[in-house]
């Protein structure tokens, strides 16, 4: 594939490759954070314990090869809970849920796991706390979003959305003293913060989340893909057109200067017009994208002259997640056949 060296963030010349022979920029840390990680084990394990079919409500991660990897290993993934037949294993995505699809799936006589990524549970927790201390929540996200519908389905009638700081303008509480805002976890750190400028410009006495609601993998990805955008011509971001953490990357790596970024599934997506004129390629790939996609990228373009791979270091990462508890419970199939035969069956136990 060609040579790999690491270099430090940044150096004096590092923006100017006019004499350079063709390279890549490959960041670090990109692919996997600790919640996909957690989620994409979770289904794995759960298949090897319990057997095919482990259905699992919208998919588990927003990745296209991650999905059809683990639909061949015997997962099914559906859009809602009541498409499960009764006496299933139902397991929700590192996304999180609203309550209400926790009561759909007793209703229907299912087992659970829960795979929310832990992340995402504290902004759930924030918003019951605030709730119940009846505060006005702003939750900026993107309207649809699946993080999005499971917080707001936390409190409902005390959430409003803000997607982006246009909607500002409309956005009416009751009391301008008890107002928090909230963010769904995968957003540009930037866009974020001019949401929060904006929110606090109409209501001074605006109170902050106790700590930072957008996660650390994605806030490392970004700073990376800055990085990346000061040295190359070209960013190519891996990741899926869902995938709400690999299309901000593209939008920071846009507004971080670069003259042209890409977000692309697979190798075979890229185009060999994007290379015309291009010394150095930064690449990276979104927070659901496992390494071995990133790693038919390099090859594809060491293919066409880029044999050099320069590592372009930014943070260091070690956060794990113990896996959903569910899974300790090694009769979970003998407890979901229970429930849809109607019988009385004791929730997952560890």
């Amino acid at each position: 594939m060609g040579r790999m060296t690491a270099t430090p963030a940044s150096t004096p010349d590092s923006a100017s490759a006019t004499n350079r022979p063709k390279r890549v920029l490959l960041a670090a840390p990109r692919g996997y954070c600790a919640g996909v990680d957690r989620a994409v084990i979770a289904v794995e394990k759960a298949l090897e314990q319990y057997g095919a079919p482990i259905y699992v409500r919208h998919e588990i991660v927003h990745n296209k090869y991650v999905v059809q990897t683990l639909e061949r290993k015997g997962a099914i993934f559906v859009d809602q809970a009541t498409e499960v037949p009764p006496g299933n294993i139902v397991m929700f995505s590192a996304h999180g849920v609203a309550p209400t699809v926790h009561e759909e799936a007793r209703q229907g006589r299912l087992a659970t796991i829960d795979a929310t990524c832990p992340l995402v549970t504290k902004v759930h927790k924030e918003a019951v706390r605030f709730a119940n201390d009846d505060f006005d929540i702003l939750l900026i996200g993107h309207e649809g979003h699946e993080e999005v519908i499971g917080t707001s389905g936390e409190a409902p009638d005390h959430i409003q959305l803000v997607d982006g700081p246009g909607d500002v303008p409309k956005i009416e509480v009751r009391d301008p003293s008890r107002v928090v805002w909230l963010s769904q976890t995968t957003l540009s750190v930037d866009e974020t913060m001019e949401t929060v400028d904006a929110l606090k410009e109409k209501f001074p006495q605006l109170i902050s989340p106790p700590s930072d609601d957008i996660c650390y993998a994605t806030q490392n990805r970004q700073i990376a893909i800055k990085e990346l955008a000061g040295q190359a011509e070209l960013v190519i971001v891996v990741g899926s057109k869902n995938s709400s953490n690999s299309i901000r990357m593209v939008e920071v790596a846009k507004q971080a200067g670069v003259p042209a970024a890409y977000l692309v599934d697979f190798a075979s997506e890229i185009d060999e017009a994007w290379l015309e004129g291009v010394t150095s390629v930064g690449l990276s790939s979104g927070a659901s994208v496992p390494d071995i996609l990133v790693q038919e990228v390099l090859e594809w373009l060491s293919e066409r002259g880029y044999a050099d791979v320069e590592i372009v270091k930014t943070a260091d990462e070690s956060l794990t997640f113990s896996l959903p508890k569910e899974l300790r419970n090694k009769d979970l199939r003998a407890v979901a056949e229970k429930l849809g035969a109607g019988e009385p069956a004791p929730s997952a136990k560890e």
